[in-house]
């Protein structure tokens, strides 16, 4: 067991938050444990309660993480021409985040905040980063929306796109019938822009 006046406190934290995500990735949520996560920084839990305020703070950093990670993907799209195309890049590059990493990405959705506990600060303005990546090529669109109202329709396409992601990545397209990921995501994209801008 190693001594905590081996590393500072942000080490140990960046440590913790390095063994945390390795075992989510490896495992899954469910197996994230905060003894496990001592053993594998070779610290006491205390040591890992000294850098975390509780497990829940852990889950939100590593959760953090990974929106930093859709963030970037979603970067990579080259954004500069046709709005809707843009959107439906968009859109595939999410799916294949959340295929590549999938027990990071459904991370986000199954662990919840006690019914006392906030959404921190910093972790809001990390999901509006992912949100105005979108938001951004919505209001390129020519309709006579205001930003507000293409702000809603933007997330509500972009709910539409993650409920196609998970059922693609539970393995139930199929038995609705949708075999194409991509055409699944085009035909909602289009569908959706066709009727937000005929609105």
């Amino acid at each position: 067991m190693a001594r905590r006046s081996e590393h500072s406190q942000e080490e140990i934290k960046a440590m913790v938050l390095n063994v945390a995500e390795t075992i989510v990735i490896d495992e899954g949520f469910s197996e994230l444990k905060v003894r496990k996560v001592a053993m594998g920084i070779g610290y006491t839990v205390g040591s890992i309660y000294m850098a975390f305020d509780n497990l829940s703070d852990l889950v939100m950093q590593v959760k953090g993480r990974t929106l930093d990670g859709i963030a970037e993907q979603l970067r990579q799209v080259q954004t500069e021409g046709n709005a809707e195309q843009n959107i439906i890049d968009l859109a595939i590059a999410y799916q294949t985040f959340a295929g590549q990493n999938f027990n990071r990405w459904s991370m986000i959705f199954e662990h919840r905040l006690a019914e006392d506990e906030l959404v921190p600060d910093w972790y809001q303005e990390k999901v509006n980063l992912v949100f105005s990546l979108v938001d951004l090529q919505f209001q390129r669109l020519s309709t006579k929306q205001n930003e507000e109202q293409s702000r809603l329709a933007a997330h509500a396409l972009w709910s539409g796109v993650h409920g196609i992601c998970i059922l693609s990545l539970s393995a139930k397209m199929d038995l609705l019938g949708m075999s194409s990921i991509e055409n699944t995501v085009n035909l909602l994209v289009e569908s959706f822009i066709k009727g937000w801008k005929n609105n």
